[in-house]
């Protein structure tokens, strides 16, 4: 599932005329960014949620050929958050493990494919599991914060406490079972929720990206993103 139903506030005025996930980088909608990625890792069917001009991403997505089929979870009515698309999403997605990403992160530079990464990872841990792909601070554009987690040595993630610094930014990838969904009413929720769920069951894990990141939250990010993209050429 691609997460494309955001407002996109920070990414004003861009998003005064087009929905974030239509915004360009390096010559592509971040959107498509996303898609592309899941063709190239053979994943065949995609679920991509809509909200902000939401005809924009309907009519770009009528237009996309090849793989990955697309089916639109439609959250005009209501913006749902990261979990609660999720929870709105469940029948299209159905019962098998799946991958979800947030729309406004790119990879560069990177070895191993992080969706692969991310299922071996998943195949060998407790259930219901969610497994996170992390991106190391020290490899990541358009974020300054303290960070999201720690990585512990058996691959569990660990949260950052109130007044301390940890290594790892959470970088808009996951994969999740889901009964992690299960009981779940359909109202706008974080997805943080869910990870809390799987952390208190000792099934929240995280591997680490082993490229670059870049978080293309806002213009400032958005400059960078391209800068750093012309000069790796990436």
């Amino acid at each position: 599932m691609v997460l494309a139903a955001g407002r996109g506030t920070r990414m004003l005025p861009l998003t005064k005329t087009c929905p974030k996930a239509l915004v360009n980088v390096d010559g592509r909608t971040l959107l498509a960014h996303q898609l592309d990625r899941l063709r190239d890792a053979g994943v065949g069917k995609a679920i991509v949620n809509v909200h902000h001009f939401s005809d924009h991403v309907r009519g770009q997505l009528a237009a996309r050929k090849g793989a990955p089929e697309i089916e639109i979870s439609d959250e005009s009515d209501q913006l749902l958050e990261t979990g609660g698309a999720l929870v709105r999403a469940r029948p299209l997605l159905g019962d098998a493990p799946f991958f979800a990403m947030n729309c406004d992160v790119i990879w560069a530079g990177v070895k191993t494919d992080p969706f692969a990464a991310l299922q071996a990872k998943f195949d060998t841990v407790k259930k219901p599991a969610a497994v996170l792909l992390l991106a190391r601070k020290t490899h990541a554009l358009g974020l300054n914060t303290k960070g999201d987690f720690d990585l512990e040595p058996d691959g569990r993630l660990r949260r950052r406490g109130p007044d301390e610094a940890v290594p790892y930014y959470y970088a808009g990838t996951q994969i999740l079972d889901p009964g992690l969904l299960d009981g779940e009413a359909e109202r706008p929720f974080s997805a943080n929720l869910i990870w809390d769920k799987a952390q208190v069951q000792g099934a929240l894990y995280g591997v680490v990206l082993d490229g670059y990141w870049l978080h293309v939250g806002d213009p400032a990010a958005l400059d960078d993103a391209e800068a750093y993209l012309a000069k790796s050429g990436a």
